[in-house]
């Protein structure tokens, strides 16, 4: 029987090039960092309900993690996910232990419309990425690129080193390049790797530059890095990567910027500066989600406000990768999620329930 890899990459896990000109000076200040920022956040928002009754039809997809959203034309948000499990349920929220189990996959949303989709077929669904004889991808951070006909996908390979359940480690960083409205895969680019940096935690554009936000995975500690590439296309141009006082073409020059981030995060604009949304990892199965407030893409980041506590953490039960939906934002509240899983398998097939991201909406204001 498959058991799954329970996803606490988040937690747990843990070639020389020519100088490019030094960036123009951040702005030493901004609102965005001179506030003082409290947040009101109230549990349960949209699409939550909406993914929840999809998952107990047991029709497709019933649980993941991971939980990027991308906007695609015509309406329609493609939600990006990692280690999935599909249908049935049981009467009584449980799943079979037969259940399939894929490592990524798509759920497209169209208003109240929602659909699964995976490789292979409906009797033998397989991950989007077909996974390599020694390993399996999981899904990050994505995009569109031309004009929004690819659907771009950063993809962490990782790699088998033995046959126990933990004899695995991340091996390297591809780009995975889908139509847009089929939804097939048309490519699998490598991308950088050089640095032990998974470039997959979020992607930001800004003033003509793609943000690349990575984490160093260490373990009990992960640090976040930051790169770019002008334009939208990751696999077209030159990489350059942020030193601590400009930009390098040496991926092995990438600086530590913040210590704590999640594997999987968020940096959107947020008025004048910049808001960045993780789990804290400094405290080990940790249930805050943070925000942190700069003037510029890459930090310093200052000020963290305590997003929310998750009230799933304890007992086997733990949260993990909290990120913003910058598109989803109604107004000045924004939509975050986080993932909720179980450091006990058998936790997974017992209740379909505990394996589904939670959604938030936060409001932020200046503090009286």
């Amino acid at each position: 029987m498959k058991r799954p890899l329970v996803a606490v990459v988040a937690l747990s896990l843990t070639a020389a090039g020519l100088a490019v000109p030094a960036a123009s000076a951040a702005p030493s200040t901004c609102s965005a960092v001179q506030t003082n920022w409290t947040a009101r956040t109230t549990p349960h928002a949209a699409p939550e309900a909406l993914l929840n009754a999809y998952s107990n039809t047991g029709k497709g997809w019933t649980g993941a993690d991971s939980t990027y959203s991308v906007p695609l034309s015509g309406g329609r948000t493609a939600w990006i996910f990692s280690d999935t499990f599909l249908g049935p349920v049981n009467a009584d929220g449980s799943r079979p232990t037969t259940t399939p189990f894929i490592n990524n996959s798509f759920v497209i949303q169209h208003g109240t419309e929602v659909k699964t989709v995976t490789g292979g077929t409906a009797d033998s669904p397989t991950a989007l990425v077909p996974p390599p004889s020694d390993g399996w991808y999981w899904f990050g951070a994505a995009q569109t690129s031309h004009a929004g006909q690819d659907l771009d996908v950063v993809a962490l390979r990782f790699q088998r080193t033995g046959t126990g359940q933990w004899d695995w480690k991340w091996s390297s960083n591809y780009l995975a390049r889908f139509d847009s409205k089929t939804y097939k895969l048309k490519s699998l680019t490598p991308i950088p790797s050089a640095a032990n940096v998974q470039w997959s935690g979020w992607l930001l554009r800004d003033n003509g530059y793609t943000y690349v936000y990575g984490v160093e995975d260490l373990g009990a500690s992960k640090y976040q890095h930051v790169a770019r590439v002008r334009g939208d296309d990751l696999t077209a141009k030159q990489w350059e990567y942020w030193t601590g006082s400009g930009w390098s073409a040496d991926e092995t020059a990438s600086a530590r910027v913040l210590e704590g981030v999640a594997n999987e995060h968020s940096v959107t604009r947020w008025g004048d500066g910049y808001l960045l949304v993780t789990h804290n990892t400094k405290e080990l199965f940790s249930k805050s989600v943070l925000g942190y407030f700069s003037c510029s893409p890459t930090g310093p980041w200052v000020k963290p406000v305590e997003l929310y506590q998750t009230p799933e953490t304890g007992g086997n039960i733990i949260t993990y990768n909290s990120h913003e939906h910058p598109d989803l934002r109604q107004g000045s509240s924004l939509l975050v999620s986080y993932n909720v899983n179980s450091l006990v398998s058998d936790d997974l097939y017992g209740d379909v329930s505990i394996y589904r991201p939670r959604f938030l909406s936060v409001t932020l204001a200046a503090a009286e």
